[in-house]
């Protein structure tokens, strides 16, 4: 009975150690500056999926026609889904500014999803640079010209950059900031030291010809999920390509969160889904140490209150220390996104994350999940 809390401990301990070599990570990234007076010379194509998004589409439109790049250098691709509201309609209001409309069920009616959207808005795309974001996201004035000018500087072949939720102040809200801002955290420190394959596909940038040369979503078409990091890690894995990550303020997307916790728990699910597709074994196992020790702690603080206090108040120190040593990791991350105001939530969402992490992990691997109006395996 003993090995139990012991091999807790053990788990604790080297996730400890993986949090603070984020850390490490972290602090070794120098953020990017577009030089002063540059002058973006890349075409660039703009592709966003969309299904059912007639209540944030115009806001994301009406913030890409504001942004501060040359009207000549980019253009703008939005892919219906199979939309059962008027999206279709709203997008071709901004026909007059430039973007085009691509119909997914006139080219092909038996085709849906994410992944045969940007298949075909890449295919329509005539820049050398694709960017993708979400039809309910919104940048600042000058993403299109920091994603560039980072792509000049860098000639990365796929681009990773920040991406942030905003939400109300509700529980529901600053839980689901604090757990995002982890991720982002970890996704920035990982892909600029090269650990792993990591993003968001809120926003990335990656080459026309890149997509192409790995035969664009051939092979991980049949997963639901997937359409970034599955993407990153094909491309990743052809000699020769760069990755790279964008650390900048002014390349920042905003996004929503869910605004219910079931909502929330079914994109928790969906993110999960796609980790037993993954290429990269040094992901795979970190994610699988996140989990055996959120299980864990668990699973030890029930049999503490059940059998044994000596246990729960082994499982009260570990998450006590466990927060600690995220905070250390956050509060860099925190103050890049603006958001250290929201640190003082952390310890009390401690066990809410811990059980979601849980649930998600299990359910993400064998249940389904809804998304934009559909079920899914």
């Amino acid at each position: 009975m003993m090995l139990f809390p012991a091999a807790t401990v053990f788990l604790w301990g080297l996730y400890a150690l993986l949090i603070l070599r984020y850390r490490a990570a972290w602090q070794q990234i120098t953020p990017f500056q577009p030089s002063p007076g540059h002058r973006p010379s890349t075409r660039l194509s703009l592709v966003i999926a969309a299904r059912n998004e007639s209540a944030t589409i115009p806001h994301c439109l009406r913030a890409i026609m504001a942004q501060d790049y040359p009207k000549a250098l980019y253009e703008v691709i939005i892919v219906d889904d199979h939309s059962t509201d008027d999206t279709a309609a709203l997008v071709r209001g901004f026909a007059p500014n430039g973007v085009r409309l691509v119909e997914l069920s006139k080219l092909d009616p038996g085709r849906q999803g994410k992944k045969a959207a940007l298949t075909e808005g890449i295919r329509a795309a005539s820049g050398d640079l694709i960017l993708v974001t979400d039809a309910d996201c919104h940048m600042e004035t000058r993403w299109m010209r920091t994603m560039a000018s980072f792509y000049e500087h860098k000639q990365a072949d796929f681009i990773a950059a920040p991406v942030r939720f905003e939400t109300d102040s509700s529980p529901l809200g600053i839980f689901q900031q604090l757990d995002f801002l982890s991720l982002q955290g970890i996704t920035a420190a990982a892909v600029s030291n090269g650990y792993h394959g990591l993003c968001n596909g809120a926003n990335l940038a990656y080459r026309k010809s890149a997509f192409e040369a790995v035969g664009g979503f051939e092979g991980i078409d049949g997963i639901a999920s997937g359409d970034d990091m599955l993407l990153m890690q094909k491309i990743a894995r052809q000699p020769g390509m760069q990755i790279g990550y964008c650390l900048s303020s002014e390349a920042i997307v905003s996004t929503p969160g869910a605004d219910s916790w079931r909502a929330f728990l079914q994109q928790r699910i969906r993110w999960a889904s796609k980790a037993r597709f993954y290429q990269e074994r040094g992901l795979f196992f970190v994610l699988l140490l996140v989990w055996l020790l959120n299980a864990a702690l668990l699973a030890l603080t029930i049999a503490g209150i059940l059998f044994s206090d000596a246990w729960a108040r082994m499982a009260a120190w570990l998450l006590l220390g466990k927060t600690l040593v995220e905070l250390t990791f956050l509060w860099p991350v925190a103050g890049f996104f603006s958001r250290r105001a929201l640190l003082g939530g952390f310890l009390p969402a401690q066990p809410f994350h811990i059980v979601y992490t849980v649930l998600a992990g299990l359910l993400g691997q064998n249940g389904s999940y809804e998304w934009k109006g559909r079920r899914v395996r």
